[in-house]
C-alpha cells in the first residue's frame, strides 16, 4: 500500500535500493507529448550519485528505459512504464547491520509493520527510488511547460548558513552553476565548505529547499481535503528524510498582524492580482494565479560515519559501525527531486481541472 500517488496524473512507484532496478508507472499522461530523452535524462543526471565529494560516492548512470506507452517519441495515452537499472550496489557493505536497527533509520518500524526487512541500502525505504520519481517528474514538466507553468527549487539554507534573500532577488538560472545549487554565489561557498567540514568530521548536517511554481493560472486546486498546498505538503513529506513543509509566510506569518499579513486585491486592467503574496499563491486551497513556493526541511542524513549504540532484533544492546556511501547533506540531489514532485501535482491538478471543464 502506498506506492501510488495521483488522481489523473497518477504515478506507481517500484523497486529497491539494491534489487535490480527502481522505476514509476505513469497513468493518465495525455497521449502526443514530445517526451525528450534528453531532457528526461538531464534530470535524472541532477539527481544522480556521484556528483561532486560532498554527495554519496556510489556510481549509478541512472539511464533510463522506456518499456510502454511510447512510440516514435510520443506518449500513447497507455501506461508508460520507466525502468532504471542499478549497477553499482555494494550489498555486502549492509551485512554488518542485518540483525542490527540504526538508529533513526526505518529498520525498526519496516520490521515491526512487514516481519521482513530488506537491509541492504535500506530497501523500499531509501532515497533510490526516488529516481523513478525524478522521470515521472520530467514528463510532468513537459506537460506543464505546454501550458506556462514551470517548477523550480534551490537550496536556501544548510545547517545555520540561511539564504536570507526572497527568491525574486535570485538569478534561478544559477541554480545549477554550483555543486550546492545554490543560486547565491557567496553563500553556496560557504555551505560547500562547511557540508565538507561536516564531511571530514564523519558527520552529517541538514537543511532547507525552496520551492517554486510559477505561470500557474488561479482555480486549480479542490476544497477540503484536496486542497492543492495540502497536495503539495503530502508531496514533499514523501520525500526521504524531509521533516516539515511550509508555503507562503509559513511560521513566519504568526508574527504578523492581519492588516500586514492580508494580499490585498487590485484589478490591473489586465489581470487580477494580489499587491502582495503571503498566501503563496493559494487561498482556500485554491490557485490565486500569484507564484506558489514553499520551504521543504531536510534532517542530517541519518547514516553517519561514526559508531552508535543500538539494539539487536533481540532486543540486545549493540553498536552500529559507521560505514559505506553516503551523502553528508542531501539538500544539493534534493532539488530535482523537490522539482520533480511539484510538477507531478501540478500537472495532475491542472488535468484534474481539465476534466472537470468538460464534465461541467
Amino acid at each position: 500500500m502506498g506506492n501510488t500517488l495521483g488522481n489523473i496524473f497518477k504515478i506507481t512507484s517500484f523497486g529497491e535500493s539494491h534489487g535490480a532496478g527502481v522505476g514509476i508507472v505513469i497513468d493518465g499522461c495525455p497521449a502526443e507529448i514530445d517526451l525528450d530523452v534528453d531532457f528526461i535524462q538531464s534530470e535524472l543526471n541532477r539527481r544522480k550519485p556521484g556528483q561532486s565529494k560532498i554527495t554519496t560516492q556510489r556510481k549509478e548512470g541512472d539511464a533510463f528505459e522506456f518499456f510502454s506507452g511510447v512510440f516514435d517519441g510520443k506518449s500513447t495515452g497507455a501506461p508508460i512504464t520507466i525502468l532504471i537499472k542499478n549497477q553499482d550496489q555494494k550489498s555486502k557493505d549492509y551485512d554488518h547491520i542485518k540483525d542490527i536497527y540504526r538508529p533513526s533509520h526505518a529498520d525498526f518500524t519496516y520490521q515491526e509493520k512487514y516481519g521482513i526487512r530488506d537491509y541492504r541500502g535500506g530497501g523500499r525505504s531509501s532515497a533510490r527510488i526516488t529516481a523513478g520519481w525524478v522521470a515521472a517528474g520530467a514528463i510532468a514538466k513537459l506537460i506543464l511547460k505546454q501550458v506556462g507553468i514551470s517548477s523550480h527549487a534551490y537550496v536556501s539554507q544548510v545547517g545555520g548558513l540561511k539564504l536570507e534573500k526572497h527568491y525574486t532577488e535570485l538569478d534561478l538560472s544559477k541554480t545549477d552553476s554550483n555543486d550546492v545549487r545554490c543560486p547565491d554565489e557567496n553563500m553556496a561557498q560557504q555551505m560547500f565548505e562547511y557540508i565538507d567540514k561536516v564531511r571530514k568530521e564523519r558527520d552529517t548536517i541538514g537543511g532547507v529547499v525552496t520551492g517554486l511554481i510559477a505561470g500557474v493560472p488561479a482555480g486549480l486546486g479542490e476544497p477540503l481535503f484536496d486542497k492543492l498546498n495540502a497536495a503539495l505538503g503530502h508531496a514533499m513529506l514523501t520525500i526521504n528524510a524531509v521533516k516539515g513543509f511550509e508555503f507562503g509566510s509559513g511560521f513566519d506569518g504568526v508574527q504578523m498582524r492581519g492588516s500586514d499579513h492580508n494580499d490585498i486585491i487590485e484589478n490591473t486592467g489586465e489581470k487580477i492580482k494580489t499587491q502582495t503574496n503571503h498566501s503563496g499563491g493559494i487561498q482556500g486551497g485554491i490557485s490565486n494565479g500569484e507564484d506558489i513556493y514553499f520551504n521543504v526541511a531536510f534532517k542530517p542524513v541519518a547514516t553517519i560515519m561514526q559508531d552508535q549504540d543500538s539494539i539487536d532484533k533481540d532486543g540486545k544492546a549493540t553498536t552500529v559501525k559507521g560505514k559505506g556511501r553516503h551523502d553528508p547533506c542531501v539538500v544539493p540531489r534534493a532539488v530535482p527531486i523537490v522539482e520533480a514532485m511539484s510538477a507531478i501535482v501540478m500537472a495532475d491538478f491542472y488535468l484534474l481541472a481539465q476534466t472537470n471543464k468538460l464534465r461541467g
